[in-house]
C-alpha cells in the first residue's frame, strides 16, 4: 500500500513527481470508491484531496498512520478538522493558490450579467437579427459598488480587481479584526448594509451552521432592484428557491452560482432554475483553471514533503 494517496484530479506533473518520490497512489475517482479508499488509507501517511473526498471519522479510524490531509483548495467542509486535530493529523489547505482564478470568475460573471443578454447574441446575429437597443441596454462595472461577503485571501483579491475596474468596494467579515490592514482598501460594513448598497454581491465565506441560507428570501428582497448575486463559495449559503424566484420576478438582475446545495445538481434545483436566462451555472470551477491547478497541486505537494520528509531511497 502507498504512503501517499491522491484521491481526486491533480496537476499531472506534480502528481507524477509524488508517485516517483513516494510511490504515491493516484486515482482521480478514488473519492467515490469508498470501500477501496478505506482499504488503501490504512497504510497512508498523507492523503491529498479536493472537496469531494469525505475525510470523516470513518476514514480517520481506518487510517492509523495518517499524519497529513493536504487540501487542494481552501474550503474544509468535507474534512472533520476537529477529529483530525484530536488525532494529531495536520490539515493543510492551499490558501490563496486559487484566489486569482476565483477573482477573475467573479469579475467576468459580473460583467456578463450587468451587460444583460449582450454576450448571448451570437445565434440572433448569425440569423440576421441586429437588435442593438435590446443588447445595448446593459450596465458598466465602473462607478458601481461591489459588496464582498467574506474578506479573506480570496475576497481581498476580488476587491483589488474590482477597484481596478473603478468600482467602490464594501465588505463584511465578522472574523477579520477592525484594525486589519485589508480594511484600508474597502469600506467595512455590516451584512445588511452591504446587501442594501451593493450592485454586485459576491460570497467568499465558509459554509458553517451560521451561514446556511445566509442569503435568504428576506435578504434578497433587500438587495437593489437589478443587482447581481455571485456565489463561488459554497452551496447552501444561498437559498436557491429564493434566488430563483427573484430571478424570475426580475428583482435580481442576474446570478452566477458556481456552487449548489447538492452537487451535481439534483431534480429540485433543476426544476427551480429551468428556463432562467439571467442565470449562469457552473460546476464548482470558479477556482479551477490550469494555472490554479498547478499552484494548488504544488502547495499540496510541498506540504507532503514537509510533513513526511525526504522520500526514502
Amino acid at each position: 500500500m502507498a504512503d501517499v494517496l491522491i484521491t481526486e484530479f491533480m496537476h499531472e506533473p506534480t502528481a507524477q513527481a509524488l508517485i516517483a518520490d513516494f510511490g504515491a497512489h493516484w486515482d482521480p475517482e478514488l473519492w467515490c470508491k469508498r470501500a477501496e479508499l478505506l482499504d488503501r488509507v490504512a497504510d497512508a501517511r498523507a492523503i491529498v484531496v479536493r472537496n469531494a473526498t469525505q475525510v470523516d471519522v470513518e476514514l480517520l479510524d481506518a487510517a492509523p498512520k495518517l499524519r497529513l490531509v493536504a487540501r487542494m483548495g481552501v474550503g474544509l467542509d468535507n474534512i472533520d478538522v476537529a477529529a483530525c486535530r484530536a488525532r494529531g493529523i495536520e490539515v493543510c489547505p492551499a490558501v490563496g493558490a486559487n484566489a486569482v482564478s476565483v477573482a477573475e470568475y467573479v469579475i467576468a460573471t459580473a460583467m456578463i450579467l450587468l451587460r444583460g443578454r449582450a454576450y448571448y447574441a451570437t445565434p440572433e446575429v448569425i440569423a440576421g437579427t441586429w437588435d442593438r437597443p435590446r443588447y445595448g441596454s446593459g450596465l458598466e462595472l465602473a462607478g458601481r459598488t461591489m459588496g464582498i461577503v467574506g474578506f479573506g485571501s480570496i475576497g481581498q483579491v476580488v476587491g483589488a480587481r474590482a477597484r481596478g475596474m473603478e468600482m467602490k468596494v464594501i465588505a463584511h467579515d465578522a472574523m477579520l479584526p477592525e484594525d486589519a490592514p485589508a480594511w484600508k482598501d474597502a469600506a467595512r460594513v455590516d451584512l445588511d448594509t452591504l446587501i442594501e448598497k451593493a450592485d454586485v454581491v459576491t460570497l467568499h465565506c465558509p459554509l458553517l451552521p451560521e451561514t446556511v441560507d445566509l442569503i435568504d428570501a428576506a435578504r434578497i428582497a433587500r438587495m437593489k432592484p437589478g443587482a447581481v448575486l455571485i456565489n463561488s463559495a459554497r452551496g447552501g449559503i444561498v437559498n436557491e428557491a429564493a434566488c430563483a424566484a427573484a430571478l424570475r420576478s426580475g428583482h435580481l438582475g442576474g446570478a452566477a452560482l458556481d456552487t449548489l446545495k447538492v452537487e451535481p445538481i439534483d431534480a429540485t434545483a433543476r426544476e427551480l432554475f429551468a428556463g432562467l436566462d439571467n442565470l449562469i451555472l457552473t460546476p464548482h470551477v470558479a477556482g479551477v483553471t490550469r494555472d490554479s491547478n498547478r499552484r494548488i497541486a504544488e502547495v499540496a505537494a510541498a506540504n507532503v514533503r514537509r510533513v513526511l520528509g525526504a522520500p526514502a531511497g
